[in-house]
């Protein structure tokens, strides 16, 4: 700790801060624009100009680190001369578009030009203009008011790890640019518009929507992918404008991936609004009470062994809860919740979810990624990787793919046979990881859902008990879940010991299956269930729909309360934006009004009774420790790891990042997006 003056009140600070962080602990704010805590030190706007007793001239206290018995003034008359000077310089170029412009209302340059401007210019020349680039179908540009801070182009570089935003030219002539005025390569590439503090670059499809003080704004959590990004949702009446991230160290930090800020407008698109029941091979609406009437003769018509539940990647604990039992009080035993095919026998959490968390990545001193595609699995993740790569060139070996996932690494090869050699230290890489103190392995979907994965993961279980992957104060095992409601369903039983989709299809196949009672469920081949009922509990008019027999409309997750629990086992609360469309319900009020038609006898009135079920059968889910390591319970104990896997290619599960489930499917943007990626890839 040292010792300074910040005017004239002496405190104690932490070695490493900068005069600017001193500041803030102080209490005393210093304007800035280049500065962010997330990004390298640039020091070229001279905003945080401070005066520094000693010194000959003001100082850019976001580039100045704090000496024992530095003497720090922030409000001085030099200082507020030197940065009303800065201030004026800034706008001599910036065009007077405020009325029209969509930052205004959360402009740092406005802000600031009322708190440290001068309040008139001197300048009388004509203002210089700058041509507009393309970003991308996501960020519209207005490069003339750019005030050259480099906060994107260090976020390209440092975050989202694609060399694509650069400074072209000097002083005046200077612009921000593509370079080759192609999109921007970046499944972060949008965070560049909140880094922005004015107008340059704003959000496309955002464009002229709403002002910020017209919309009402909703903090709560993400569902495009299972990492459970923590999130701001902006309303204006019930369309949802925009999605904005919110700070959370341990899961997010302050990034969010495009498809989860853009595939917003997905929710206003194909959304189903009333009952449907097939009536001579047409859909045609209904009432609630008939709907609901004809499931509930469904499941009374058909034996147990006959119906199979299933359930889909975007639904909330408590729906699932419920859902589940549904299933136990009908004694139905056919239940799935791994869309993907996954065939793993799990018995405890800990072989399913992201052990080491998302924020203990950076203490990890040793990487090896097997069958996971984490660009496109979970951006966030892998942007937390990179993170660490740069800062401590930690060693990561890939088994799989040889994929662009933005950092550095040693490709062992796509044979699946290398885990074996790893274990018997044919591979270089055993060494590496044999020497490291805290390795973690993160396993993909992608070879869970094999013929031979249990083969697989019983040679994963030899490789982390060989070396220090498991110790009492580690767990480096990781299961990168790829949905948010799957650690959640897991956890509560929504699937069968020994069974799996593929058998599902084939009993249905068989005609062993007759009725499928589809809970969001989108991602099935419902081609394999031709010859049973289809009921479909769910959103929008995608695959599931156009394959039911009745349809019964639910919320989406802007829609309604609702509790999520991420890849990493971490239970977060999401909270209503909007309300459903039409006559649509609350997943949960569907499964309960059944519950009551059957004669179960729940007693559930509110959302607050079942949270209290929930918690009482299984209060475990509501313990999470962000700083304990859950111990690893082996779940192939007793048997012997194959040597010779099948050496085939990891298939991965996504194809296509931009187009996952339903929402995404029925979004403008992302299927923007998606054409974008594509004629990146043919160039």
């Amino acid at each position: 700790m040292k010792k300074i003056k910040i005017d004239n009140a002496e405190i104690e600070v932490e070695d490493h801060l900068t005069i600017m962080q001193a500041c803030e602990e102080a209490g005393k704010e210093v304007p800035r624009f280049c500065y962010h805590d997330k990004l390298s030190v640039a020091g070229n706007c001279r905003m945080c100009l401070v005066e520094v007793e000693g010194a000959p001239k003001p100082v850019a206290s976001c580039a100045m680190p704090i000496n024992e018995g530095m003497s720090i003034r922030t409000n001085t008359e030099k200082v507020k001369k030197a940065r009303e000077g800065v201030m004026e310089f800034l706008l001599i170029n910036h065009p007077l578009d405020c009325p029209v412009c969509d930052q205004a209302g959360e402009c740092d340059l406005q802000d600031q030009t009322v708190a440290y401007g001068a309040g008139h210019s001197r300048f009388d020349e004509n203002k210089r203009s700058v041509q507009e680039k393309h970003m991308g179908p996501l960020i519209k540009t207005y490069m003339t008011r750019c005030i050259h801070c480099t906060r994107c182009i260090r976020f390209a570089d440092e975050v989202a790890g694609v060399n694509q935003i650069g400074a072209l030219n000097r002083g005046e002539n200077m612009e921000i640019s593509t370079y080759l005025e192609k999109t921007i390569d970046s499944e972060l590439s949008a965070n560049v518009i909140d880094l922005c503090p004015v107008g340059a670059l704003t959000s496309k499809p955002y464009q002229f929507e709403a002002r910020p003080w017209e919309l009402k704004k909703t903090e709560t959590i993400d569902v495009m992918d299972a990492v459970g990004s923590n999130i701001r949702v902006d309303t204006y009446g019930w369309k949802v404008k925009r999605v904005l991230p919110r700070l959370n160290e341990d899961i997010n930090e302050e990034w969010i991936s495009d498809k989860t800020r853009y595939a917003c407008d997905g929710l206003l698109t194909q959304r189903l609004d009333e009952p449907y029941i097939r009536k001579d091979n047409k859909l045609t609406v209904v009432e609630w009470s008939e709907a609901l009437a004809k499931v509930t003769d469904y499941l009374n018509e058909y034996k147990v062994d006959e119906i199979a539940f299933l359930s889909g990647d975007l639904c909330d604990l408590e729906t699932l809860y419920l859902y589940k039992k549904l299933s136990d009080a009908l004694s139905i035993k056919n239940v799935e919740c791994r869309q993907e095919g996954c065939n793993i026998p799990f018995t405890h959490p800990s072989q399913y979810s992201f052990n080491t968390k998302i924020a203990d990545i950076e203490k990890s001193d040793c990487i090896l990624i097997v069958g996971s595609n984490v660009r496109q699995e979970a951006p966030i993740i892998n942007a937390r990787i990179r993170k660490h790569k740069l800062a401590t060139n930690v060693p990561i070996a890939v088994i799989g793919a040889n994929l662009d996932l933005t950092y550095e690494y040693e490709h062992l090869g796509e044979d699946l046979n290398l885990l074996s050699d790893l274990i018997s230290n044919k591979n270089n890489f055993s060494k590496i990881i044999e020497a490291a103190a805290n390795p973690m392995i993160i396993i993909g979907n992608s070879i869970l859902n094999r013929k031979d994965s249990i083969s697989i993961f019983s040679v994963i279980e030899e490789l982390i008990h060989k070396y220090k992957f498991l110790q009492d104060d580690w767990n480096g095992f990781n299961v990168l879940q790829i949905a948010a409601a799957r650690t959640g369903a897991l956890n509560l039983g929504l699937y069968k010991q020994g069974s799996s989709l593929e058998k599902i299809y084939c009993a249905a196949e068989d005609n062993k299956i007759k009725l499928i009672i589809s809970l969001g469920a989108d991602e099935i081949n419902f081609d394999r269930l031709k010859g049973a009922k289809v009921i479909y509990i769910g959103t929008h008019g995608d695959q599931g729909a156009n394959k039911a027999d009745i349809i019964l409309p639910s919320a989406a997750y802007t829609e309604k309360d609702g509790i999520y629990i991420n890849t990493e086992g971490r239970l977060q609360y999401a909270f209503k934006a909007s309300f459903p469309p039409g006559n649509a319900k609350e997943d949960w009020k569907i499964i309960n009004e059944l519950s009551n038609l059957l004669d179960l006898n729940w007693d559930i009135i509110d959302l607050a009774n079942v949270r209290s079920m929930l918690q009482s059968d299984f209060s475990h889910l509501f313990n999470f420790d962000s700083s304990a390591y859950p111990k690893y319970e082996r779940l192939l104990a007793n048997k012997a790891p194959v040597t010779n896997l099948c050496n085939s290619n990891v298939d991965y599960v996504i194809k296509d990042f931009y187009l996952t489930n339903a929402i995404t499917r029925n979004s403008q943007t992302m299927a923007e997006c998606s054409q974008a990626r594509n004629e990146l890839l043919e160039q």
